[in-house]
């Protein structure tokens, strides 16, 4: 059973039902143990609903919390094995097209992310072109980062969604130029020695304090048009932001490393 959508009833909602886009594909992989393929454009959009607005941004960290940005400098972040190069001031940094995806020098096991975000305004273009970046958990998990304000597109392509796979319960947006939050609990998958994955990765995703997704689990990496399967690794990995053209700005990364009551990480 998937328990992500006994959320459904919990939330107020701007619309009773959601309508298919119409904007997606028709030739992608079926998506295994799933009625939808990979970008269907026949899988209905998650009805809107509007977050509070009281809601907190740019609040301080967790004292255990290690802060990726800081609003000065990207110093934690690197581009391959050159230092990031996005552009950064009045402390928010924006993706500079064509300078490629960043990602932490650090790496990170299971852990808990909070990241804010900001849509172009005014906004360009339609659909997957529209203010577009992602956010990488491992550098492998994509939880969709787009522009949705009034903008159709494919389900599992919605903001907050684990992109090409699961659509978010709910979309949450802020308008353009509004800052929005993610606060991301992320549990990595784990491994036999043969290298058969033993658990599968999983996800909470709370948008603007509404859960869009909630232990998800991952089919395995995300990728577009298409499905693919997990291959082993050490379970741990970099935070990585896409460069996918659109000046998306950036401010407040945190992250907390889970373990247990006994056993911190």
């Amino acid at each position: 059973m998937n328990t992500t959508r006994l959320f459904a009833p919990l939330f107020v909602l701007a619309s009773l039902a959601a309508l298919a886009t119409g904007v997606g594909y028709d030739d992608t992989p079926q998506i295994p143990g799933q009625k939808w393929k990979v970008h269907d454009k026949n899988r209905p959009n998650p009805p809107t609903v509007i977050p509070a607005a009281t809601f907190s941004h740019n609040a301080a960290a967790p004292s255990d919390a290690t802060v990726l940005f800081d609003g000065k400098d990207l110093s934690k972040w690197k581009s391959g094995s050159d230092p990031a190069k996005w552009t950064v001031a009045d402390g928010v940094f924006m993706v500079t097209k064509g300078a490629g995806d960043i990602e932490t020098r650090e790496k990170f096991g299971d852990f808990q992310l909070h990241i804010e975000w900001s849509a172009p305004t005014p906004p360009k273009g339609d659909s997957q072109g529209r203010g577009n970046s992602g956010i990488f958990l491992h550098g492998l998990y994509e939880i969709q980062v787009l522009d949705v304000y009034e903008n159709k597109t494919y389900a599992d392509g919605q903001a907050g969604g684990i992109y090409g796979q699961w659509p978010p319960l709910r979309n949450a947006i802020k308008k353009p130029g509004e800052w929005n939050s993610y606060d991301i609990i992320f549990e990595g998958p784990r491994f036999d020695a043969a290298g058969t994955v033993t658990r599968k990765a999983s996800v909470t995703v709370i948008h603007n304090g509404v859960v869009l997704q909630h232990r998800q689990e991952f089919n395995g990496p995300t990728g577009h048009r298409n499905v693919p399967k997990y291959a082993a690794y050490d379970s741990t990995g970099p935070i990585r932001l896409q460069d996918h053209g659109d000046p998306v700005r950036y401010r407040n990364i945190w992250i907390r490393p889970l373990g247990t009551y006994d056993q911190p990480e």
